[in-house]
């Protein structure tokens, strides 16, 4: 039986206070093996972010197939105010598909997607926020920069700046995180000597970002999820899932992938290290500053440009020798560009965009 008239029908909803969404998805689902540590390092995650962003940041919390105590632990938060929104899932639907749950009915300027074993340091936010302000095609900004983040779906880089100073390679400004990410993937022979020292970045205002975005901690236009045609994605993880989920999104609407010049995030992995807790409690309990939200550039996506840079420019940049005369013209010596591509995980991130 249906009594009354519900006082809330036809109403408009009353405008968030929130415009930046942080979404996490979470996949523990005991504390053995792998997962052995991820419980831990989940928790530095989310301390982390509580004590660098500021009162207008919306957190959601996507857990697959966690285990009873992941779930109790992320509901305490909830209960107590320190995260927003929460969506369980019984079984692990996989990474994107539970981003896609936690996209849905969002409406903030921009969205951060990380991975739970991401640390956060002070200045984040801000730093985030001036690559977006100062790069008005800035569609995805990492905060983590790499010397190897950028490859097939950067073309439109060369495209715009071929000619142009203001599009370089510089030295890096924090070499010991590239070093650090490289081993928090088991992988320490990731970067050789030049990747060590040398990035292609992107200079305006006489602020730097560095080319390309990482996927595993990444702030995107939140316009860029307004158009989704793939709804669910048949991978757990990887597979052609972040690419097509989330670098062509943004691709198609003609936006850049960028990242900060310095290093303001670490991926810790899935084994705990005496420095994370190190790193963490060095962080001050000092929020990001306020920053008044801004109304940034939208770009209107051609699906031609998107074709011929993607599909026919990108093939033609990313030839071997093609590409070598294109970093030395960029600022690399011939000695240095043929390390760059003599690295054969470099080329081969190039060629597949992992």
């Amino acid at each position: 039986m249906w009594v009354g008239f519900n006082p809330n029908k036809d109403k408009n909803l009353v405008r968030s206070d929130y415009y930046h969404k942080i979404i996490i998805p979470v996949y523990i689902p005991n504390f053995e093996g792998y997962f052995k540590d991820s419980f831990r390092i989940f928790k530095i995650c989310l301390e982390s972010l509580y004590k660098t962003i500021h009162q207008h940041t919306y957190i959601s919390i996507a857990t697959n197939g966690c285990c009873d105590e992941v779930i109790e632990f992320v509901n305490y938060e909830y209960n107590s105010g320190r995260i927003h929104e929460v969506v369980h899932n019984k079984e692990n639907i996989g990474k994107i598909n539970s981003v896609l749950k936690s996209l849905s009915g969002t409406n903030e300027t921009l969205i951060t997607i990380t991975d739970a074993d991401v640390l956060f340091c002070q200045g984040w936010q801000e730093s985030t926020y001036e690559v977006f302000s100062v790069f008005s095609k800035a569609g995805v900004v990492s905060t983590s920069p790499g010397s190897k983040s950028y490859g097939k779906y950067d073309a439109i880089f060369y495209w715009d700046y071929f000619f142009s100073k203001r599009l370089r390679f510089t030295n890096v400004k924090d070499p010991e995180a590239l070093i650090s990410f490289a081993r928090s993937i088991g992988n320490e022979a990731m970067y050789n000597q030049v990747h060590l020292s040398k990035y292609l970045t992107l200079t305006n205002k006489g602020i730097v970002a560095v080319a390309g975005a990482a996927h595993f901690v990444a702030t995107y236009k939140g316009e860029i999820f307004n158009h989704f045609k793939n709804k669910f994605s048949e991978y757990s993880l990887g597979g052609n899932s972040e690419s097509l989920f989330l670098d062509t999104p943004a691709l198609k609407q003609g936006f850049y992938r960028l990242s900060t010049s310095s290093n303001f995030t670490y991926h810790m992995g899935n084994v705990y290290e005496n420095w994370m807790q190190e790193k963490l409690n060095q962080l001050e309990n000092r929020k990001c500053s306020l920053v008044e939200q801004k109304k940034y550039l939208k770009i209107r996506g051609n699906s031609f440009k998107f074709f011929f840079f993607n599909k026919v420019y990108s093939k033609i940049l990313l030839k071997r020798k093609v590409l070598l005369y294109v970093l030395i013209w960029k600022g690399l010596t011939r000695k240095e560009a043929k390390e760059y591509l003599t690295w054969s995980l470099f080329y081969t991130l190039i060629a597949t965009e992992i």
